[in-house]
């Protein structure tokens, strides 16, 4: 799928938590945005001169739905030119002109392995796009267990959502764990420990997305302590 440029208009921005946002954004003269869900985009915004600098991506978080509606989750980052752009000068109204879609973190079109999503933070966006494309579209599939992870319980993204998914779906499950929250009663720590402890087919396919760290650290767990073949290994990075 060839990625062009598009202008598009912010219609709506949520807080979903203290330093995290949704932006849905409307693209202009597009009936339909076609993606492959998991994709992202690149913004090009105006905090540079310099065009390399004024790109940044973001995982679209909402699946293809027929619209052309575009669902973002962004973190604020203390030190991003970017972020800081997005949530201080950013209003309902405000235009963005960004390219895409790009990226090959995607599911093949036949799901025939079980899978596990592992995520920090919004890397859960592209997941949550994955999901959802699975279930309204009723792709089969064979099971899929979600392991989230965050610092507080305050910091759990589409926790309603995700967990009325599980509810309702036998084969999917989903796991949070919080690694500076000592009031939360399920899993605490880091997102390793909770796949380190389960035990999976060995064609299960790993999809990881998250900060470089978390996922050097998972690449490494499964390569080499829990024996996966490197080609059931797919990341996304987030810096």
């Amino acid at each position: 799928m060839a990625w062009k440029w598009y202008d598009s208009k912010v219609i709506e921005i949520r807080e979903m938590t203290p330093t995290v946002k949704q932006f849905f954004l409307e693209v202009d003269e597009v009936a339909d945005f076609d993606f492959f869900a998991g994709q992202f985009i690149t913004l090009d915004l105006p905090i540079s001169e310099k065009r390399l600098k004024r790109w940044r991506s973001y995982s679209i978080a909402n699946h293809p739905n027929g619209t052309n509606i575009i669902e973002l989750c962004i973190v604020h980052l203390d030190d991003g030119a970017g972020t800081t752009y997005l949530f201080n000068d950013v209003v309902v109204g405000s235009d963005i002109r960004f390219k895409g879609p790009s990226g090959a973190f995607y599911l093949p079109e036949k799901i025939d392995k079980d899978l596990v999503m592992i995520c920090t933070g919004t890397g859960v966006a592209p997941f949550r796009s994955m999901i959802n494309d699975i279930l309204v579209k009723q792709k089969a599939f064979q099971s899929i267990h979600l392991i989230f992870g965050a610092r507080y319980e305050k910091d759990i993204l589409y926790r309603e959502e995700l967990e009325n998914i599980e509810r309702e779906n036998q084969n999917f499950t989903y796991d949070i764990t919080l690694s500076r929250d000592e009031k939360w009663l399920g899993y605490k720590g880091y997102v390793h420990q909770v796949y380190m402890e389960k035990d999976y087919s060995e064609d299960t396919k790993f999809y990881l997305c998250g900060w470089s760290q978390m996922i050097d650290e998972a690449v490494e767990n499964l390569l080499i302590k829990k024996k996966i073949d490197k080609k059931n290994i797919i990341y996304e990075l987030y810096g």
